[in-house]
C-alpha cells in the first residue's frame, strides 16, 4: 500500500489533471504535444545524454529492445494464424501489444520508485522506444500503404534523435555547454515528464467507452501487462546486467500500451478503435499490476 501512495498515486494524480481539464475544457492536445515533442524531449534526452556515461549496459539495453520486440510480435503473429485474423487485425494487436508507454508513464514511475541514476536508464529506454515505435509501429500501421521510406521518414522528423547524436557528439569531444545555455536546458528539460504526464491524460480522456472488441481487448490487456514483463525477465537472466537497469526494464517492459501508437493507428486506419480501447483497459489495470510489480521488485 506504501508503494502505491508513494510511487504510482501521485502520478495518478497528474494523468487525473490532464483527463479533466481534457474532458473541461477540450484543448487541443496536438499544440501541447508539439511542445512537449519538440523542445521539451530534446532537452531532457540531451541532458541525459550529456551526463551519462554510455557503457557496456547500454548495449545490453539494445539486445534487451530488439529481443523484447521480436518476442512479442511472434507472439501476434501466432495467435493471429491460430484465430485466423486477416492482416489489419494482426497489425493492430501488434500495435497494440508491442509497444509501451515508456514515456509519459513508465519514466515519472520509475523516478518516483528508484532515484535518478535509474531515471537516466529509463530515458535513455524512452529514446531507444521512440526509435523502434517510429520504425516498427508506422510500419505494422502503414502496411499495404507506406514502406520502410515512411518509417525513416518519421525517425527523420523526431527532434529527440538529433538531441541523443549532439549530446553523444559533445560528450565524446568533452565540448563544454557554456553555463547558462545549460541552465535553459535544465529549466525546460525539468517540465518534459509532468507536461507528457498531462498530455496523456487529455489523450485517455478523448478515448470513447462503447463498443469494445473485448475478447481481443483481454487478449491484448494480457499480453501487454503480464506476458511482456515475463519474457523481459527471461531475456534479462540471459545478459550481465546492472541490477537497477534491470528492474528499470522490467517495469518499462509492464507499462500499458504506448499512447503514441493510436495516432499511428488513426493515421493508417490500422484498426484505431481496438488500439485505443487496449490503451485505455490496459492503463487503468496497470494501476494494480504496476503497483504489485514494483512491490514484487522491490
Amino acid at each position: 500500500m506504501e508503494i502505491f501512495i508513494q510511487v504510482v498515486l501521485p502520478v495518478l494524480f497528474v494523468f487525473l489533471i490532464g483527463f479533466v481539464v481534457q474532458k473541461w475544457k477540450r484543448v487541443d492536445v496536438k499544440a501541447i504535444s508539439t511542445v512537449a515533442v519538440y523542445i521539451m524531449t530534446p532537452c531532457l534526452v540531451f541532458r541525459t545524454f550529456y551526463h551519462t556515461e554510455l557503457t557496456v549496459q547500454s548495449f545490453y539495453m539494445v539486445v534487451f529492445a530488439g529481443g523484447l520486440l521480436t518476442s512479442l510480435i511472434l507472439i501476434n503473429k501466432l495467435y493471429a494464424i491460430i484465430m485466423k485474423f486477416d492482416q489489419s487485425t494482426e497489425s493492430g494487436l501488434i500495435l497494440s501489444t508491442a509497444f509501451m508507454n515508456a514515456g509519459n508513464y513508465g519514466a515519472p514511475i520509475i523516478l518516483f520508485a528508484y532515484g535518478e541514476k535509474a531515471f537516466a536508464y529509463s530515458i535513455m529506454f524512452l529514446v531507444l522506444q521512440s526509435i523502434i515505435m517510429n520504425c516498427f509501429g508506422v510500419y505494422y500501421a502503414a502496411r499495404g500503404k507506406a514502406g520502410i521510406g515512411v518509417a525513416l521518414k518519421e525517425v527523420g522528423k523526431m527532434p529527440a534523435t538529433y538531441a541523443v547524436l549532439i549530446g553523444l557528439f559533445m560528450k565524446l569531444f568533452q565540448l563544454p555547454v557554456p553555463s547558462n545555455v545549460m541552465l535553459t536546458i535544465d529549466i525546460i528539460a525539468e517540465a518534459a515528464i509532468p507536461t507528457v504526464m498531462i498530455i496523456l491524460g487529455m489523450q485517455l480522456a478523448k478515448i470513447e467507452w462503447d463498443n469494445f472488441e473485448w475478447g481481443k481487448v483481454i487478449y491484448g490487456t494480457i499480453v501487454r501487462l503480464f506476458v511482456s514483463p515475463l519474457i523481459a525477465v527471461v531475456i534479462i537472466t540471459m545478459l550481465p546486467m546492472d541490477p537497477l537497469m534491470a528492474k528499470v526494464l522490467i517495469v518499462s517492459a509492464a507499462m500499458p500500451s504506448a499512447a503514441t501508437i493510436v495516432m499511428y493507428a488513426v493515421q493508417f486506419d490500422s484498426q484505431p478503435r481496438l488500439v485505443s480501447s487496449t490503451t485505455l483497459i490496459t492503463t487503468v489495470i496497470s494501476i494494480f499490476t504496476i503497483t504489485g510489480l514494483l512491490i514484487i521488485l522491490g
